[in-house]
């Protein structure tokens, strides 16, 4: 196993920069260190947190007193052929908006309106990770699991994967699983997926439901996330955040306020905007003070400033929550994984 660190801050680890020391940290470059890190700690009652890219963490700023993995693994294959499409499998370690980069470049469709994203590929089927009208759902063929709960490695397909709207087996049993390969299956060709996003759809000059080069859709994704604050940027603070705080609701048609947004859902259920509900609670672009607010650039996220603790982001996530509820009698849920924290 490799070597533990203690004292190790989880603020620089996770992508809004909160949260205290891991007792232990373990930094895992193979997949053999990753299960043995997991496996040891298991053995000896050691809590658990598996990290990637952190930025879907909010970690409380007392730290974490167990064992953080960290997984660097690495490694890309690729086989493809014209009738099957490409196949490619992926450490959990890589980078997922990497992998996507290199999915246009190799005329694999089906990751170009995922651009931008930040995180690592094992993260992606945890949260079946979507934006624009796409999710990684629609390309995972399989996931290859460590099995705490067997002791053994185990393959998921996707049928077995209980994939939902940011749902996945994965997010629900989150003690029994550590991802530690993705498997995608990828149209090939050089014209992306059907746009189903109406904004992006409009950025590219096609209906919705048509079709872009992907090379075109993934440009056209990365301006739009970089005018929300949603690419990587450690001289905007607008981007010190964990990306959409909060889920859009998925309610009954009824319940949908007058005038916003409605997406109507296979059984029968409305999902409607997050940011509108935030928006019309009376919550705008900027709302908080000089450790944390909401970006000022997009409602969904919150940010910190520069000085945030783990309370002050919880404290504006709260009055946000609180306030929709009060408005429109519907409770936001929080996207991002609290760590050692209550929202």
């Amino acid at each position: 196993m490799p070597d533990l660190l203690t004292g190790v801050r989880l603020a620089d680890h996770t992508t809004l920069r909160v949260g205290g020391p891991a007792a232990e940290f373990v930094t895992a470059g193979t997949e053999t260190d990753l299960v043995d890190a997991v496996r040891a700690a298991d053995a000896d009652g050691t809590p658990v947190l598996v990290v990637g890219g952190g930025s879907n963490l909010l970690v409380d700023d007392a730290g974490f007193d167990g064992r953080v993995v960290a997984v660097r693994t690495t490694g890309i294959s690729a086989d493809a052929d014209a009738c099957g499409g490409a196949v490619v499998r992926v450490a959990a370690g890589e980078s997922w908006d990497g992998l996507a980069e290199r999915a246009v470049e190799e005329g694999w469709i089906g990751a170009e309106a995922l651009a931008g994203i930040p995180g690592l590929v094992g993260a992606t089927p945890i949260q079946n990770v979507g934006a624009y009208g796409q999710e990684v759902a629609e390309s995972i063929a399989s996931v290859r699991c460590w099995d705490r709960e067997a002791g053994a490695v185990r393959t998921l397909f996707n049928r077995d994967c209980r994939f939902g709207y940011r749902s996945s087996r994965f997010k629900s049993e989150p003690q029994r699983w550590v991802v530690l390969e993705v498997v995608f299956q990828f149209r090939l060709g050089d014209v992306g997926a059907p746009v189903k996003y109406a904004e992006l759809a409009a950025r590219l000059g096609v209906e919705p439901g048509g079709r872009a080069p992907a090379r075109d859709v993934r440009e056209a994704v990365l301006a739009l996330r970089r005018g929300k604050g949603m690419v990587l940027d450690a001289a905007d603070h607008d981007t010190w955040s964990a990306g959409s705080f909060f889920t859009n609701p998925v309610v009954a048609p009824d319940l949908v306020p007058d005038g916003a947004p409605a997406w109507p859902q296979p059984d029968g259920t409305a999902k409607t905007s997050a940011a509108w509900l935030i928006e019309q609670a009376g919550f705008g672009r900027g709302y908080g003070n000089d450790r944390a607010a909401l970006s000022g650039k997009h409602t969904l996220a919150l940010t910190n400033r520069g000085g945030a603790s783990s309370a002050d982001l919880l404290a504006l996530a709260a009055e946000v929550r609180d306030g929709v509820r009060e408005r429109f009698g519907i409770t936001l849920v929080n996207e991002p994984v609290l760590i050692g924290c209550a929202l």
